[in-house]
């Protein structure tokens, strides 16, 4: 039993069982990473790459910044660095590493 429940298995947290604790285990369990990415310049380039990088599984939010050219991806547990990368390519642009 959670940290929620009462010896006598009644929720002490008030939870009406809609899941909103598990909830927040996932969001604890987020990690976010920040990858150097080349070829970057508009905003064009910015909204390309956020919808590539935003539709692989297991990522959370995507913000780029095209100054410092730098992706920072949020992510539910570790990150797929492979479809990270993939998803950038056929973005048409490069990642070159982690930041």
């Amino acid at each position: 039993m959670g940290s929620c429940c009462t010896p006598d298995h009644s929720c002490s947290t008030g939870n009406d069982g809609t899941g909103a604790g598990a909830t927040a285990v996932a969001i604890a369990e987020t990690t976010t990473t920040t990858y150097t990415v080349s070829g970057m310049t508009c905003g064009h380039c910015k909204s390309a790459i956020t919808r590539s990088v935003g539709a692989v599984p297991g990522v959370l939010s995507v913000d780029v910044d095209l100054t410092a050219g730098t992706v920072t991806v949020t992510t539910g547990g570790a990150p797929d660095d492979a479809a990270v990368a993939a998803a950038v390519d056929d973005a048409g642009y490069e990642l070159t590493g982690r930041a």
